[in-house]
């Protein structure tokens, strides 16, 4: 059984989620299906994925009740207007074929056009119309949750933005937390620089007997962390959701973190198109 976390809205999310960029197509339904056949309930996907048709069908071929599953999608830089906001989150729900939305975010602050506060008041409506239950962000910092919770007196629910050893954003977290935010974490192994032979990951997973994969994200769940992982394949699904049987020491956590010595900035990737592993 997953455990939960309650969010500042007074919503529940289990504790670890699966990502499904890039999965498309007849396969990105079957892999997702499969991911919830092995016990996944929150399923993360984005306009930008391309892949909101897929999700929703695979909660429809899951045969489990609709309140049973927690589906996130994510307003993209370029629908930030507030009524392209409305219009965005509905069309998402149509392609879902969806009534309702367990999680929205806004998949990035797009500051340039600087219009992030509106897509944000749409959110807010959005919730009190019950078209979706609660709201957040991603990829957004100090300074942009700020402005927002200023403006409309309501903080996102979430923000999710990339964590993993290498780039453990203990700033943000520590924002976060004074925030009252849920910290979610895409690429939450690290992308293709994942530290799977790192002695910090190598030596807990072996003395723990299990994989460098699950110790990384049985950090993130130490750290107070969200993390959602992605892949195709049913038997490393199933183990990257088999963390919580074991627990880390202290002075794993903290080695672990320490690996973020290394500059974050070696690891900001496209934040509309992020890649969860």
């Amino acid at each position: 059984m997953v455990p939960t976390y309650t969010l500042n809205d007074g919503q529940t999310l289990p504790a670890i989620g699966f990502g499904t960029y890039p999965l498309s197509g007849e396969d990105g339904v079957a892999a997702i299906t499969s991911a919830i056949e092995v016990g996944y309930r929150l399923l993360d996907t984005a306009v930008n994925y391309e892949n909101e048709r897929e999700v929703g069908e695979a909660v429809r071929r899951s045969g489990l009740p609709r309140e049973e599953l927690f589906v996130t999608s994510k307003i993209p830089g370029r629908h930030h207007g507030y009524d392209d906001a409305i219009a965005s989150t509905r069309e998402s729900l149509r392609r879902l074929g969806l009534d309702y939305l367990d999680l929205h975010l806004i998949h990035w602050p797009n500051p340039s056009v600087g219009k992030f506060g509106e897509a944000w008041r749409a959110l807010v409506d959005l919730r009190r119309d019950g078209l979706v239950r609660s709201i957040g962000v991603s990829n957004f910092t100090a300074e942009h949750l700020t402005r927002i919770i200023d403006e409309s007196g309501v903080a996102p629910a979430v923000n999710q933005i990339e964590l993993h050893p290498f780039f453990p954003q203990v700033e943000m977290r520590r924002v976060h937390e004074e925030l009252g935010i849920r910290t979610e974490s895409w690429s939450p192994l690290g992308k293709r620089q994942a530290p799977f032979t790192e002695p910090a990951v190598a030596d807990a997973a072996r003395v723990h007997g299990v994989s460098p994969s699950q110790v990384i994200l049985r950090w993130q769940l130490q750290l107070g962390c969200l993390p959602i992982p992605k892949s195709s394949t049913q038997d490393r699904q199933a183990a990257n959701l088999d963390i919580f049987g074991f627990e880390l020491t202290t002075e794993e956590v903290e080695a672990i973190t320490a690996l973020g010595r290394i500059d974050g900035r070696l690891f900001g990737g496209d934040p509309d198109h992020h890649e969860e592993m």
